[in-house]
């Protein structure tokens, strides 16, 4: 796969389509999809998919095996994985090495006695003399001496009488940077002169626009937009080898390449060339450990910031990021296995990251082990688990299992792969099946086991010991924390109504006899000064923000007052105050940011303003406005838009509505909902946002909602999910381990109050009764934390 060439004389508009279509021709040819993913997943620890096996002891491969091999292996799906800080952080380090007088190779002197030391790729990817010289350099080569091209040279040039140090500052600054912070009318004659006599046309451009215009295309095209057009043009430099002063060997293979993009990139090779060993020197450089594909990647993610992964080389390659440390490589190849990790190949990813010693993988992988566990014991892989690994999952307080019998399935599955070897394992694991809890339909499938005949003494043993137990049930924890903050509840008396300042969390989900769930609930704490209830919560950088609401019912008891709460401190603060008093508004985090959506200051005055909160200032400015008032909708963010769906409008009728609100550019309408909705939910989970919950139109009054659906964002389209079994109006929502919770609200029939938690899980497309609720349930909010580990 060839990119489309670029040099350094196009101007910016052209190397942006360029760059552009340069993506798409990756997006591509990584779209292949195969319908086998991971068949041939790590042997041990590490997978080595996609290569001949050559060991004779092995055994030779017929024919038409391998050819079956190829055909899964050529359909193997393969994603494009891009680093959008990877130019900044790319162009930052070789700015320091500049700063610092490390490898540089290019001096470029001015009339007035100016010296910049410099390195020849960044200033050669913007300057078309230095292109053309170096062409023209490579031209009137003898071949012997081409052979030595890419030895370390160093080059002096003289700019010319008109060039003077301040001019020239300038376009350096813009070759490391993307911007030029001294361009100004004082200034542009002199950039101007040295951009032209470099032929530097990105900096003549922004040079030959009036003040206002350069101001303007400053904003349209950024610094790093900048900074990925030059870094386009390294990677052209190296595809035509202008430049390139080292050559790398792996497998017979070579590659020629820029020392400074390879120290930018890399710690082994920063290490290499500036430590002063003979390798810093040497025109050529043999990678005897490292195989000569994983080079060739992580060489150009070194030059694009891009990776093309696959479960067949996503392994090989995160070991030669390591071993060479290449940080740009590395994270995308441990955001391809957060990402994608599945039942399939989850036991490989935690087998991989224990052997490396990646410890956040290795958490998230095992995680999902004890998470998944029904799904993953359904691999074959599992067959293939230690002794050890398998006791140490039945035995964690995390391990989640529909019933008792999906555990005793995977130990008898597990024990009988290799019976001989692993039957004297049979009483421990069996110890770890909670017996008591299954049905009685249940324990007659076990008592037909072959294996309960087999070692019936050993299972009546494990049996017995938990008979004795007075309560059955098995405890799990989730690793996050659903929280619930403040609230109301209903009382048949108005005036004995007490609003809530209490925060309560899920401890621990139990599992009891008949697939019988409930949570444990236990208090985390209370809000300083006043309860509230209608307010909104989200929580940004592991922090709880709780902002506005009400603390009573009168016209003036809606608040605009924020708060933030740290959980690893335990500890409250005062935030400024919001510049409207809202209640039944909406809450969204999107780019280090909160936004206040709407929302009401009385029951008869809806609000179509937005504010944004800034936490390093502590300021709240407004953005752009709604299209219309609303109050009761409903908010969540998707792929960095944010969504709102249904709602009041100003006349107070249930909504239809879907739509796009972007804080500058306004509001862009979608597909509407088939249902209309107020006080209701919205929840992302895996690509997709639901609605559940809330109140409709009933001619001049409402009734309770109990229709529920999923919205796709890719396709704008609608489709329905199964109904609430009972109303939740204005209840709180969130997303626990890949499952929707829906807790508490009221009926909107009898106003009686609905005091149990729901919770609806995607693969079985099934709400469940989750238990009741801890105290208050109406208008109240939820959300997810981190708690440390002394909480």
């Amino acid at each position: 796969m060839k990119l489309s060439q670029t040099g350094p004389l196009r101007d910016t508009k052209d190397l942006l389509q360029t760059e552009a279509s340069n993506r798409e021709v990756l997006g591509q040819e990584c779209s292949r999809k195969s319908e086998k993913k991971g068949q041939t997943m790590c042997q041990g620890v590490l997978c080595q998919e996609g290569k001949e096996k050559t060991d004779e002891g092995v055994g030779k491969l017929e024919s038409k095996e391998k050819r079956n091999e190829d055909e899964e292996e050529d359909e193997e799906e393969t994603h494009l994985l891009y680093r959008r800080t990877h130019p900044i952080e790319m162009f930052q380090t070789m700015k320091d090495f500049c700063d610092s007088g490390l490898l540089t190779d290019l001096t470029l002197r001015t009339s007035d006695g100016g010296c910049f030391c410099t390195h020849f790729p960044i200033m050669a990817a913007l300057s078309s003399l230095l292109h053309h010289q170096q062409q023209q350099g490579d031209k009137d080569r003898q071949p012997q001496e081409k052979s030595e091209r890419h030895g370390i040279r160093k080059l002096s040039i003289f700019l010319g009488p008109e060039v003077e140090s301040l001019g020239l500052a300038g376009v350096v600054e813009f070759a490391y940077t993307g911007t030029i912070m001294s361009l100004n009318s004082h200034t542009v004659a002199k950039i101007r002169a040295a951009a032209k006599a470099l032929g530097v046309c990105r900096v003549l451009e922004l040079c030959n626009k009036g003040e206002e215009k350069r101001k303007e295309e400053s904003r349209r095209l950024s610094s790093q937009g900048q900074l990925e057009v030059s870094l386009q043009d390294i990677r052209q430099l190296r595809t035509d080898q202008l430049g390139c002063d080292v050559e790398l060997e792996a497998e017979g293979r070579h590659f020629y390449a820029h020392r400074v993009v390879l120290a930018a990139s890399s710690d082994y090779f920063r290490g290499m060339f500036l430590s002063g060993m003979r390798e810093s020197y040497q025109p050529t450089i043999a990678l005897q450990s490292l195989g000569s594909v994983e080079l060739e990647a992580l060489l150009n993610c070194s030059y694009t910031g891009s990776l093309l992964l696959s479960w067949g080389s996503v392994f090989e390659t995160t070991v030669t990021a390591l071993q060479l440390q290449v940080k740009s490589a590395l994270a995308l190849c441990l955001d391809f296995l957060h990402q994608r990790i599945d039942p399939s190949s989850c036991l490989d990813v935690a087998s991989f990251a224990e052997a490396y010693g990646l410890a956040d993988l290795q958490e998230l992988a095992e995680d999902y082990v004890l998470r998944h566990f029904n799904e993953v014991a359904a691999t074959p892989k599992f067959l293939d688990l230690p002794s050890d690994k398998l006791l140490k999952y039945l035995r964690s307080d995390s391990l989640y299992v529909p019933s008792e019998l999906v555990v005793f399935r995977a130990v008898v599955a597990w024990i009988e792969a290799d019976p001989t070897e692993r039957m004297g394992f049979a009483q421990d694991l069996m110890k770890e099946v909670q017996f008591p809890l299954m049905t009685f339909r249940e324990f007659h499938e076990v008592k037909a086991v072959d294996l309960w005949r087999a070692c019936s003494d050993t299972l009546d043993l494990c049996w017995s010991s938990f008979s004795s137990l007075e309560e059955q049930c098995r405890v799990y924890y989730p690793k996050d924390k659903l929280v619930l903050v403040g609230g109301d509840q209903i009382t048949a008396d108005f005036n004995k109504r007490l609003p809530s300042r209490k925060l309560w969390y899920a401890n621990t989900i139990r599992s009891r006899t008949g697939l019988v769930r409930e949570i444990e609930w236990r208090m985390l704490g209370e809000m300083p000064e006043s309860p509230r209830f209608s307010h909104a919560v989200g929580v940004l950088e592991g922090n709880l923000y709780i902002i506005g609401g009400r603390h009573y019912y009168g016209t003036v008891d809606t608040m605009n007052s924020a708060y933030r709460y740290n959980p690893l401190e335990n500890t409250w603060q005062r935030l400024a105050d919001m510049h409207e008093q809202r209640s039944n508004f909406s809450l969204v985090v999107r780019d280090q940011r909160i936004y206040a959506i709407g929302g009401d200051r009385d029951i008869n005055n809806n609000l179509d303003s937005v504010e944004c909160y800034c936490p390093e200032s502590n300021c709240w400015r407004f953005s752009r406005s709604l299209d219309q008032s609303l109050s009761g909708h409903a908010a969540a963010v998707w792929d960095g838009e944010i969504f709102i769906s249904g709602g009041f409008d100003c006349r107070y009728q249930c909504l239809v509505s879907m739509f796009l609100y972007h804080p500058e550019r306004g509001t862009t309408y979608l597909c509407d909902m088939s249902q209309d909705r107020a006080l209701h939910c919205m929840e992302k989970l895996a690509g997709h946002l639901y609605v559940a919950g809330g109140v409709c139109n009933l001619r001049k009054f409402y009734t309770d909602q109990l229709l529920c659906e999923r919205y796709d964002p890719l396709t704008d389209s609608w489709s329905s999910i199964p109904s609430l079994r009972i109303p939740h109006v204005s209840g709180a929502s969130a997303v626990l381990e890949d499952k929707i919770y829906i807790l508490g609200g009221y009926c909107q029939e009898d106003y009686s109050e609905s005091g149990l938690v729901h919770r609806y899980d995607p693969a079985t497309l099934r709400w469940e009764n989750m238990g009741r609720m801890p105290g208050p349930n109406t208008y109240i909010r939820a959300c997810i934390l981190h708690f440390p580990s002394q909480l």
